[in-house]
């Protein structure tokens, strides 16, 4: 019988112990950036993973890549058009509107699996996870500076490398149309040359041509009009503003050729990218959507968001960066000796900065200690049948060859163990 094998893109994440793997890296990252979103105490929503498919056509856009191409949808058993949620902003403002809520300001976080059906590649599948923020009910000005230092605040809790804020803005309807006016009439000599998908986003949305990867549309747009020119004095303010304050922090850059990737975007938009990436360098971004709650049947509500992939973002994490002190718990006695597994309980409670990993299987010490220096522990405890009588233990250094091994009674272990 053929084994059952998962579906393209799909991965299994298993954290085997090696701290270089993408699902220690990932479970690892989850916990980092949860603890910095509740530094800035953003409440935690959790949405649901599958969505009528027309939420997704209504908010992110009809002529979108994710709804033509990308999205995973089918009908359920009454015919209604089902979706695994590509992305996480759409699901908020759906819930926002559903629960009434529209009224009123929010900070928000959320984190869980998205689905898209592109080319799987390293740092993107089919299946991946994601993180995001949305601050909703405010005007512009103030999310914006909030969201860039939370995203400085990730890249220094990180002590990310080669790592750039890149920002723009859209304008106003009235100056996005203005421009959107004039790329297409400079565009227009030149339709011909562009490829499909080009032209495509010419005639449903033609700020997206701008986010084209073709090197032959993007040498033609060279010279085209820039949408600074049709910026409003608050806008270019806002823009100038933050890279003043924030660029002491992190590295920020004004790139008016900037756009994001959903039609709901308008006003300030963002992305982070790191030249350690390569060719695909962004591994966050976002901006202000605030007509969207609207178009889902809602409220005014103004808003701004923004989302990380953490696929991508763990190709950044340095291994030394993944985990704090851990420490191996060796048990060697030729019975069961539930009094050394209590000792190990007991130490759990005095240090939570401390991973003790206790070995439970049989063998020989010898093969406990290779296990230990291969899972990267600081120190080995050792507790035998004579330390059990003694009430000691054997603290036996793994990384520092220069310290020495000790026994220590237990009152002495416990002092060490709540001193890392």
């Amino acid at each position: 019988m053929d084994k059952i094998k998962s579906l393209t893109g799909m991965l299994d994440l298993y954290d085997d112990g090696d701290n270089t793997s993408l699902p220690a890296k990932l479970f690892y990252l989850e916990e980092k950036i949860k603890d910095i979103f509740k530094s800035y105490k953003l409440d935690e929503i959790r949405t649901p993973v599958l969505e009528d498919t027309n939420l997704f056509i209504r908010s992110v856009g009809g002529a979108s890549d994710i709804v033509n191409k990308e999205i995973y949808s089918f009908n359920d058993r009454n015919d209604k058009g089902i979706a695994l949620r590509p992305e996480g902003t759409a699901g908020v403002i759906r819930s926002i509107v559903e629960k009434k809520l529209d009224q009123s300001n929010h900070k928000l976080w959320y984190m869980g699996p998205m689905w898209r059906y592109e080319r799987p590649q390293k740092g993107r599948y089919r299946q991946f996870n994601q993180a995001g923020v949305e601050i909703l009910g405010i005007s512009e000005g103030a999310p914006e500076i909030e969201m860039i230092s939370i995203i400085c605040s990730i890249i220094t809790e990180f002590n990310l490398e080669n790592c750039t804020i890149k920002i723009n803005h859209l304008g106003t309807q009235k100056s996005k149309e203005s421009f959107c006016n004039a790329l297409v009439g400079f565009l227009a000599p030149y339709k011909e040359s562009l490829d499909e998908k080009d032209q495509h986003r010419l005639e449903k949305n033609p700020l997206r041509v701008l986010d084209s990867k073709n090197t032959n549309t993007q040498e033609i747009l060279k010279n085209a009009p820039s949408i600074k020119e049709f910026l409003e004095p608050s806008a270019l303010n806002l823009l100038n503003s933050i890279k003043d304050e924030f660029s002491d922090i992190c590295d920020i850059e004004i790139d008016y050729s900037l756009v994001r990737g959903l039609d709901y975007y308008s006003g300030f938009v963002f992305e982070a990218v790191s030249s350690n990436l390569g060719a695909q360098d962004s591994f966050l971004g976002g901006g202000r959507y605030d007509q969207l709650c609207e178009k889902l049947g809602g409220k005014s509500l103004p808003s701004i968001g923004m989302a990380i992939g953490l696929e991508r973002f763990a190709e950044l994490i340095e291994v030394n960066n993944l985990l704090g002190k851990v420490i191996s718990f060796i048990v060697v006695t030729s019975n069961l000796e539930p009094k050394a597994y209590k000792i190990a309980h007991q130490l759990r409670s005095l240090n939570k900065d401390i991973v003790l990993d206790i070995h439970l299987s049989e063998g020989s010490l010898k093969a406990k200690l290779r296990k230990a220096n291969k899972n990267n522990s600081h120190y080995a405890i050792i507790i035998g049948e004579e330390e059990l009588k003694n009430n000691t233990a054997v603290i036996k250094p793994l990384r520092n060859e220069l310290e020495e091994q000790r026994t220590v009674s237990i009152d002495d272990l416990n002092s060490f163990f709540k001193s890392m």
